[in-house]
C-alpha cells in the first residue's frame, strides 16, 4: 500500500509539471525544501539563485524553496558532507559534477531513474541535455544528477592588447607553439624590466585548469582517471610533459608569473588589463564582459596534439530518505528551473553553457549570440571536452594533484618527481575502493 501511495503521488507530480501545483501537496501545509548551492565564479550568481527560488515559490505557493549559499564548490561539498554525517542533510543540492563517486560512497544520494521513467516526457527531457554534461551523471547504468550550472574552460583574450602588439585580434592562438609566440609578443615590460602586462595567466593551483593540458597532450584525449573513478592516472609521460609546459611558460618563456597563480587572481588580473590572455571557466563570461573596459575575445583553448577542455560546474543531486511529498516537490523544481527558456536565460545571465540542446533553437539565445558572439565559444568547444577530475574521495585526490602542481610551479620538485609522488599518494587513498 505504501508503494502504491508513493507511485500515485509521483504520477500526480508528473502530470502536473508545468501546470497546476501538485494537488496532493496543495491540500495540506506547504512543502518546505532546503537546498545547498555554491558560487564558484565571480558575479551575482547568489542573487540569481535566490530570485529563481522566490519566483518558483510565487508560482507554486504550496512549495517553499529555501536556498542556502555555502561558499565555493569545495566549501559547499564540505558543508554537505558534514550535514549528511550529522543526520541533517538538505533535501537536494547543487554540487560539483565531479563529486558523484564521493556522494555514492556516503550512500547519500538517490538515483533518478524512477522519476524519469514515471515522467510523461522524462526520456526526452534527459536526452535533451548535451552528452558532455550528462557524462558525469551516470554510474552503473543509473543516473544520479541533472546538469545545471555547467561550463568549459575557454580562452579569454584582450583584443586591444592584441592590436597593440601587432597581432590580428580576430585570430587567437590555436596551438601550444602559437600560445608561446603570442604570449611573448603580449608580455610588456617597463624601462626597469618590470612586467606591466603578462602574455597569459592560467590558474596553476587548480587541477580543473590542468586537466585541459592533459587531454590536449594525449593521443586520444585520455584523462586523469579511469571511468569508474577508482584509479588515478597522474603519473604518465604525457602528463609530465603537460606540467613541464606550464612550468616553462613562467620559467623558460617568462610569459606568465612565476610560482602558484590562484583562480581569483588570474581573472582579476585579466580584467585589470595586466594579463592579455586568460584560461578560465565560461561561467565567468558575463562577469568579465561587465567589468572590463577593453574588447574581449573568446576562443577554444590552444591545442597540443589535439584540442581539449574540461567540463566543470555543478549538477542537481537529490538526497536519499526525503519524504514522498518532498521528492515530488524537488523534482518539480528541478524540471522548472531547467526548462529550455530558463536554461537559456541562466546562460545569458551568467556565462554558463545552456545545458539543453533545445536552448539553441530559441530566439532568446540566437539573439544573444548575435549580440555577444563570445558566448558561443563554450558550447562549440563541447565537442572536445572531457570530465574534470572525478574520483572516489575526490576532494583528497584533488588536493594531492593540486599539491603536485604547486610543487612543480614553485620548483621544489620537477614535474616527474611531483607526479610520481602524487601517484603513490593517490593510489593509497583509492586502494580501499578497489
Amino acid at each position: 500500500m505504501k508503494k502504491l501511495v508513493s507511485l500515485l503521488l509521483l504520477m500526480t507530480l508528473v502530470f502536473s509539471l508545468g501546470a497546476a501545483p501538485v494537488e496532493a501537496m496543495a491540500e495540506g501545509e506547504p512543502v518546505e525544501l532546503t537546498f545547498y548551492y555554491p558560487v564558484g565564479v565571480g558575479g551575482d550568481l547568489a542573487l540569481l539563485i535566490e530570485n529563481l527560488a522566490a519566483e518558483f515559490t510565487k508560482e507554486n505557493p504550496n512549495i517553499i524553496v529555501n536556498p542556502v549559499f555555502c561558499g565555493n564548490s569545495t566549501e559547499t561539498m564540505t558543508k554537505t558532507v558534514a550535514a549528511i554525517q550529522g543526520g541533517n542533510a538538505p533535501d537536494f543540492a547543487i554540487l560539483g559534477n565531479s563529486e558523484l563517486y564521493s556522494l555514492l560512497s556516503l550512500e547519500a544520494i538517490r538515483p533518478l531513474d524512477d522519476l524519469i521513467a514515471a515522467d510523461e516526457d522524462g526520456e526526452e527531457f534527459i536526452a535533451d541535455f548535451w552528452p558532455a554534461f550528462l557524462a558525469n551523471s551516470y554510474y552503473d547504468g543509473k543516473i544520479y544528477s541533472i546538469p545545471f550550472q555547467r561550463s568549459t574552460i575557454i580562452m579569454y583574450y584582450n583584443k586591444d592588447a592584441f592590436k597593440a602588439a601587432g597581432l590580428d585580434s580576430e585570430t587567437p592562438p590555436t596551438t601550444w607553439d602559437e600560445l608561446v609566440e603570442y604570449a611573448q609578443k603580449l608580455t610588456v615590460r617597463d624601462g626597469a624590466g618590470n612586467v606591466t602586462q603578462w602574455g597569459v595567466q592560467i590558474s596553476t593551483n587548480d587541477p580543473f585548469t590542468f586537466s585541459p593540458f592533459v587531454m590536449q597532450n594525449s593521443e586520444n584525449g585520455e584523462n586523469l582517471m579511469t571511468a569508474d573513478g577508482k584509479t588515478a592516472l597522474y603519473n604518465t609521460q604525457g602528463n609530465i610533459d603537460a606540467l613541464q609546459f606550464l612550468v616553462d611558460l613562467s620559467q623558460k618563456y617568462q610569459v606568465m608569473p612565476e610560482g602558484v597563480i590562484v583562480w581569483a587572481d588570474s581573472t582579476s588580473n585579466f580584467m585589470a588589463g595586466t594579463a592579455a590572455m586568460l584560461y578560465m571557466s565560461s561561467g565567468s563570461l558575463t562577469n568579465v564582459l561587465n567589468n572590463t573596459d577593453f574588447e574581449v575575445g573568446t576562443a577554444f583553448l590552444p591545442a597540443g596534439k589535439r584540442y581539449g577542455s574540461a567540463t566543470g560546474g555543478a549538477n542537481f543531486y537529490i538526497f536519499d530518505g526525503i519524504s514522498d511529498e518532498k521528492l515530488a516537490a524537488t523534482w518539480k523544481f528541478i524540471r522548472w528551473i531547467t526548462q529550455p527558456e530558463r536554461a537559456a536565460q541562466w546562460s545569458i545571465d551568467t556565462g554558463y553553457v545552456a545545458t539543453r540542446k533545445s536552448c539553441s533553437e530559441l530566439d532568446l539565445l540566437k539573439d544573444y549570440f548575435a549580440l555577444v558572439p563570445q558566448a558561443e565559444t563554450a558550447g562549440n568547444q563541447l565537442e572536445y571536452a572531457g570530465s574534470e577530475l572525478m574520483l572516489y574521495d575526490n576532494t583528497r585526490c584533488w588536493d594531492v594533484l593540486k599539491n603536485a602542481i604547486d610543487a612543480a610551479m614553485t620548483l621544489s620538485k620537477t614535474p616527474a618527481e611531483a607526479l610520481a609522488d602524487a601517484q603513490a599518494e593517490v593510489d593509497e587513498i583509492l586502494s580501499e575502493y578497489r
